[in-house]
């Protein structure tokens, strides 16, 4: 079974959002555009955006949606007092998946874990080795992401962990390691891989056993060199709408759709497209992407 589910983020809502610069869409209006849009599922975006407790069940009910999963990130690279202050946090985060999951859903939500990153990840979207966390550094961070998975655990949650650009698991070769070194599921992200110089077709092949999350994303791989030589490369990335609408960028959409139907999996696809929306134009025009981007999808699932 494949559930097909849009993300907060493909309307601009998430940390390098600009509410200074346009007004952004609250939890009931994304809710609504993303039901309207024929999906199944929405991902939590900021906590409290969808609300808590009974607001969270109801706003679900009401638009006849699932939750997905879920941003988490960590400090797993930091020092070991902001790891373990973070991990103090974590379990209010996971209170909002337990209340999600004991609604019954045909999916059961999961907690999405990832690395925070750190500047020199930030400055250098892509990855370099010299930037790959090796020995005994790697060894601590392997150990701190088992500590965060049994936390989920837990509370009778599955959690994922999602590479991600401007983190210390981005490349194919972290991605590698991170499987070698752990037992959580992965979230693979054909976007995030692209611009981490995976391949999306062959490295789907190569990791499908471990694969218990996607996130289907399309990207321009070529903006990521012209975001290199700007003064915030991070930023510079996502403001220059590396991620497009399926179709647009250098993903084989068709064929990795096909892949992914074929091997069996059964999850959770959210589609995604991170924005920077700068205007109310941009806004407007995330909403008919995800309209485009679902349809695009009909003939897999009608």
């Amino acid at each position: 079974m494949i559930r097909i589910a849009n993300a907060p983020v493909s309307y601009g809502v998430f940390e390098l959002a600009r509410p200074d610069l346009v007004a952004l869409p609250e939890g009931e209006e994304l809710a609504r555009w993303i039901s309207e849009a024929g999906y199944q599922g929405i991902d939590l975006g900021p906590v409290g955006l969808l609300g808590r407790g009974d607001e969270l069940v109801d706003r679900m009910q009401r638009h006849h949606l699932e939750l997905a999963g879920g941003w988490v990130d960590l400090p797993f690279a930091g020092t070991q007092e902001d790891f373990e202050s973070a991990l103090a946090g974590l379990d209010d985060i996971l209170d909002v998946f337990v209340t999600a999951a004991e609604t019954g859903p045909a999916l059961a939500p999961l907690p999405t874990l990832a690395d925070s990153g750190s500047a020199e990840r930030k400055a250098r979207p892509g990855g370099a080795p010299e930037l790959t966390l090796v020995g005994d550094d790697w060894a601590r961070f392997a150990d701190r992401i088992n500590v965060a998975t049994a936390r989920v655990r837990a509370r009778d949650l599955e959690p994922t962990f999602h590479h991600h650009a401007c983190t210390h698991v981005e490349t194919p070769e972290e991605i590698d390691a991170l499987i070698a070194s752990t037992d959580v599921g992965l979230t693979f992200d054909s976007g995030h891989l692209l611009i981490g110089g995976g391949d999306p077709l062959p490295d789907f092949r190569r990791w499908r056993d471990r694969i218990n999350h996607l996130h289907l994303k399309d990207a321009r791989t070529n903006i990521l060199q012209e975001a290199l030589r700007a003064d915030d490369p991070m930023r510079s990335v996502w403001e220059k709408r590396v991620f497009v609408p399926l179709g647009q960028g250098d993903l084989v959409v068709d064929e990795l759709v096909d892949e992914i139907v074929g091997s069996g999996y059964s999850g959770w696809l959210i589609i995604e497209q991170d924005v920077v929306p700068r205007s109310t134009e941009d806004v407007e025009r995330a909403k008919r992407d995800q309209i485009a981007n679902r349809e695009a999808l009909r003939k897999w699932f009608a």
